[in-house]
């Protein structure tokens, strides 16, 4: 017989069989379609080529140290890279994601997403014009004039798509940039932008300060290691011109795929998914397997006449894995469609942002790798769960099944191990799911009950960019806050008000600094490196973090005081470790050598404030400084990077949003306000990540918690019916209710508890991989394994528990006469 000739007939048989076709189908669709979700995203993010043009070329430059990787680097480093390497064709460097600038064209301003850009970004992305240019060579130098770059969607959205502006003039931060061109709406960067400036870099800079990514293609012919061994040697140039310059303890320059950088730490929690949904696919398959061996059974009598009339053990298992195929491609059929649809609703109610998906999955298809790999998925499952009940059916002879037909009671343990071995791993597989969904939610419940040194309650957050021209200087942000504190203090229900760079469990810069009088170095040419943060006066007890010791900042801690600057407890601990360590009165220079304009010292401590927790539940070392003593160089470059953010504490809830608003416009001229929320906002979205991962772990973990105890009770189900005549002479015998249904419970527990152990340590091996994910316990958590065991053993029992009722309800007459 054929193979076109196998199917006809497995189709037939299976046709004749609609209940178990259906169960089966249903099954593998669950399966295979959870695993076409996850990979069409895993497809998308991390397979599928960037859109521009050889994207096998295009690296990231970035530095590496023991204290972490930084992708986000200085001009120096970009002008190093540039100026002696010659292994790229072409490099960029651009910033994107930062503050935006104001477009004050209009009655209304409006915040627009900004990027800037070196001359080459638009040549090294491929970056179709679609009316005009890009930024030329002279633009793109320091004073060579203000230009713009703006998308398809802008052009078409506030300015009608009128052809007639590219050579024209709009107000951006009230200064007038001249319109050179208008992007292709093909062209697509993450996140996106709205228009692009000349990044303008100045190549004899001397800040040091992290403020551009860096780009490069390589040229033909130039492998990945080949650019890491030169990227590792510019060190060398890098630190003849900037001797002085912020290089860390081991810090070394490299390159790495573009779009490995982009995928960022999502490529882990990917990871984590596909081998969640791996597990999910093969307790289907364990499932249909065993539905499988149960049809055998039934089907012994067919296959052994089959036998003796001539048909080969090949061709018999050939036959019954044609019905597999048919029933796995089935599946696929329907998981594809499922996993697509489903894919979209979840990216839908996603609160991550996951690169390269779009708005919504919006960027989700499916191409010809979903297809494929739903395809090969399908055809490999469909060996996977048939192969074993294939060969278990083929080895049936007619002698056996004569002396077997007088008595149904061939389903005891001698005959069921392969089944009941199949249950096992179900369990196991169950338990390593729920582990890790454990883990995840515990880690939730940590993010949202433990403590992190501050109050969220009533406190609403205003952001505002201040990147224009009239704020670069300290003095003129300084007056601006001053006057929006002093407004907004006095609205109805405020009881503090303050503003700062950066709020709690959000980034802020990360700078070295030196403790005078001390002369061992810890980190590099430093004593260490800690968050800087600038904040007013009030920033402490808006958020209610406790003084330790000394005080907090005053409205006299300004440009004309002498330099102070708070620390919290986790950097006293680690930079004055001694029983009675005390840094008040100790001064402190930040930023040494990170350029001109940019250090800020000679600074005396004079006070320890509590530690804030960041989004990991860390507490890491910080620096505090007040608003108005900022460098009007650091001040310039954190206007560039961050916009400022007013914070407002509201006696019985936060006060109206709308008043707020006014105030701030009225104090900046009309400046638009950016992002408006409440502190418990802000919380929410620094565990937002975790608790998505979490939703669908535990989403994964319930479906395999339920086809494992599918799995127990129709496994316990089935032997019940098989050994009726059995049960019936046990109670013929003597033995009662309580016996026959302790001895099936047992049956099945013993299943469940093999499961059980087994997947103990198969979990606590692979939890390991979440070690990045899992914030406030261990991965080894005794709570969670104990509790996963706990409901696995108690699904168990209930689902052995309702066959061995049945069992107890078998008439012994009845049982002896069949």
């Amino acid at each position: 017989m054929s193979v076109p000739q196998d199917l006809r007939f497995a189709a037939r048989v299976l046709r004749r069989s609609p209940g178990f076709t259906v169960a089966a189908v249903a099954a593998l669709a669950l399966g295979i379609g959870a695993n076409t979700a996850i990979f069409s995203v895993v497809n998308k993010v991390l397979l599928e080529p960037l859109p521009y043009p050889d994207p096998d070329r295009l690296v990231q430059l970035m530095s590496t140290s023991p204290v972490g990787d930084q992708a986000v680097v200085s001009i120096p480093k970009y002008t190093t890279w540039r100026d002696h390497t010659s292994i790229f064709q072409s490099m960029a460097a651009y910033d994107i994601g930062g503050p935006g600038v104001t477009l004050t064209e209009g009655e209304f301003p409006e915040a627009l997403r900004a990027a800037r850009a070196s001359e080459d970004y638009f040549r090294l992305f491929g970056a179709p014009v679609k009316i005009g240019r890009t930024f030329s060579k002279r633009e793109d130098e320091p004073g060579g004039g203000l230009v713009a770059v703006i998308s398809d969607r802008l052009w078409r959205v506030r300015f009608h798509g009128d052809p007639r502006l590219v050579g024209r003039s709009i107000s951006l931060e009230s200064e007038p940039y001249k319109v050179i061109g208008v992007l292709d709406p093909s062209f697509a960067m993450d996140p996106p932008a709205d228009l692009w400036l000349p990044l303008q870099a100045d190549r004899t800079s001397e800040d040091h300060v992290g403020r551009v990514r860096v780009a490069a293609r390589l040229k033909p012919g130039v492998t990945l290691k080949l650019a890491k061994d030169v990227m590792l040697k510019t060190i060398r140039y890098f630190t003849g011109q900037y001797p002085y310059g912020p290089l860390l303890y081991r810090e070394v320059f490299t390159a790495i795929p573009l779009r490995d950088a982009m995928a960022g730490d999502v490529r882990q929690a990917l990871y984590l998914l596909i081998g969640a949904v791996g597990f999910v696919l093969l307790i289907c398959c364990a499932n249909v397997a065993n539905l499988l061996l149960a049809r055998a059974t039934r089907r012994a009598r067919e296959i052994a006449i089959r036998a003796a009339l001539g048909a080969g053990r090949r061709q018999i298992v050939r036959q019954l894995l044609a019905e597999c195929l048919i029933l796995s491609l089935g599946g696929g059929a329907l998981g594809l469609s499922v996993g697509y649809l489903g894919v979209r609703e979840i990216l839908a109610a996603s609160p991550v942002d996951i690169p390269r998906v779009g708005a919504n999955g919006a960027a989700i298809a499916l191409d010809w790798r979903v297809f494929l790999f739903t395809l090969l998925v399908s055809v490999l499952t469909a060996i996977l769960f048939g192969l074993l009940p294939a060969l278990h059916a083929s080895r049936a002879d007619v002698s056996t099944l004569v002396k077997d037909s007088a008595s149904q009671s061939g389903m005891g343990f001698r005959r069921g191990r392969g089944r009941a071995a199949l249950v096992i791993v179900d369990v196991a597989l169950a338990l390593i799911l729920l582990a890790g969904a454990g883990l995840l939610i515990r880690t939730f419940v940590a993010m949202r009950t433990v403590s992190r040194g501050f109050d969220e309650q009533n406190v609403l957050t205003v952001e505002m960019s201040l990147a224009g021209a009239q704020f670069e200087r300290t003095t003129q942000v300084a007056q601006l806050v001053r006057n929006a504190e002093r407004r907004i203090r006095n609205l109805p229900g405020v009881s503090a008000v303050a503003t700062t760079c950066a709020l709690p469990l959000e980034p802020s810069p990360n700078l070295p600094f030196t403790i005078h009088g001390r002369d061992q170095r810890l980190v590099g040419r430093y004593h260490g490196t800690a968050s800087w943060r600038s904040v007013s006066p009030g920033y402490f007890e808006t958020f209610q973090i406790r003084l330790l010791r000394g005080r907090t900042f005053t409205s006299g801690d300004d440009e004309h005081a002498a330099g102070v600057v708070l620390v919290n407890r986790a950097m006293l601990r680690r930079y004055w470790p001694e029983v009675d360590g005390n840094p008040i009165g100790e001064f402190l220079t930040i930023g040494q050598g990170m350029g001109p304009g940019l250090e800020e010292g000679p600074r005396q401590v004079i006070g320890v404030v509590a530690d804030v927790r960041d989004a990991g539940l860390r507490s890491e070392p910080m620096m505090y400084v007040p608003m108005a003593q900022v460098k009007d160089g650091m001040n310039a470059r954190n206007n560039r990077l961050l916009p400022i953010t007013w914070v407002v504490r509201a006696n019985g809830g936060p006060s109206p949003s709308a008043t707020i608003q006014r105030e701030l416009k009225d104090a900046s001229g009309g400046l638009p306000l950016e992002r408006i929320r409440t502190m418990h906002e802000v919380v929410a979205a620094s565990s937002a990540r975790t608790e998505f991962y979490m939703m669908l772990l535990t989403l994964f973990a319930a479906i395999a918690l339920l086809l494992a105890a599918v799995g127990l009770y129709g496994l316990m189900a089935y032997s019940v019916q098989q050994r009726t005549q059995e049960i019936g002479i046990r109670m013929a015998l003597g033995a009662g209710p309580g016996d026959v249904r302790g001895m099936v419970m047992w049956q099945g527990m013993r299943l469940a508890l093999m499961g059980i152990l087994i997947g103990i340590p198969s979990a606590l091996a692979l939890t390991r991989v979440m070690v990045s994910m899992v914030v406030g316990i261990p991965t080894w958590d005794p709570a969670v394994f104990g509790a996963v065991s706990l409901l696995l053993g108690a699904v168990g029992l209930f689902a052995a528990y309702v066959p061995s009722i049945r069992a107890t309800r078998v008439d012994p007459v009845d049982a002896l006469r069949a």
